[in-house]
């Protein structure tokens, strides 16, 4: 089974569009945890345990882990989630960018070394910085195309030749010359639900990884109505909102902060589905 068709089972299975984010900070774990490293695996995967019904994906961020020393604890964190979750894939948020032998070993690293279903890449050097991660039949390859943060627009909405935007040209890239053997897949940002209609115009059908909900403030709402078809997946992606759930109560236990993050994950599973019977 391919990324994209992992996905929409995935939503079928939990009636979910929600991806969570797997950004660990020992600062702000549970207090019994709290500023060691060590615990990362555990505080992740109580995360993992606490909303793995309710999700389509789970993203963990690998500057997170490696900042901490921690990747073999996320090596065992993938492990767990295709263990104990196995019908929710893992797009491994590394937004890796580079060509030839360097990008070989990117590759290996994500789906030889944390054996992840998705990664998130940068298209900015050409379709040859793609092409290695393409050798891995059925992995998902998701496109920097419209990113969230105000300074995206930099680059992403110049203007080319031909009158349209870059972010479009990377969008028709992908749904077109660049999506022969490979499962791609765009980034657009939840900040932006304009461009996210369309983008979604430009690409019918290619999974969507949608940031910017919850801590960012993107509308949760709007964004289903622009991105989500029946044939065109999407993952909304919430990250510190359903991890930090608990906020800063000195006297929770880990337990709560699973609570807290279920409870956050139940409502913004809800929030999406309302939206789609409208999109």
């Amino acid at each position: 089974m391919n990324f994209r068709s992992q996905l929409m089972a995935a939503e079928l299975q939990n009636n979910s569009m929600l991806c969570v984010g797997l950004d660990p900070e020992p600062a702000k774990f549970p207090p019994a945890w709290r500023d060691n490293p060590a615990r990362i695996f555990d505080f992740c995967a109580s995360i993992v345990d606490a909303t793995k019904d309710l999700v389509n994906a789970f993203k963990p961020q690998i500057a997170y882990f490696a900042a901490q020393r921690a990747e073999d604890q996320l090596e065992r964190l993938v492990a767990h989630i295709h263990e104990t979750a196995p019908g929710v894939p893992v797009v491994l948020d590394a937004k890796r960018g580079d060509i030839g032998a360097t990008a070989e070993q990117y590759a290996r690293e994500a789906f030889v070394r944390y054996r992840a279903d998705a990664l998130t890449l940068s298209p900015f050097m050409g379709h040859d910085s793609i092409e290695p991660y393409m050798r891995y039949s059925g992995k998902g390859l998701i496109l920097l195309c419209r990113t969230s943060n105000p300074g995206g627009s930099d680059l992403q909405a110049q203007v080319l030749q031909d009158g349209s935007l870059l972010y479009e040209h990377i969008a028709r890239l992908a749904a077109g010359e660049w999506s022969r053997g490979a499962d791609l897949g765009l980034v657009v940002g939840a900040t932006f639900p304009q461009e996210v209609a369309r983008v979604r115009e430009l690409a019918p059908t290619l999974p969507l990884l949608i940031p910017g909900i919850g801590a960012q403030g993107g509308d949760a709402e709007a964004t289903v109505r622009a991105g989500r078809r029946a044939d065109g997946p999407i993952l909304v992606s919430s990250s510190r909102a359903v991890l930090y759930a608990a906020g800063a109560d000195a006297s929770a236990t880990p337990a709560d902060f699973a609570r807290a993050a279920r409870r956050v994950a139940l409502a913004t599973r809800a929030q999406l589905n309302s939206a789609k019977g409208q999109a």
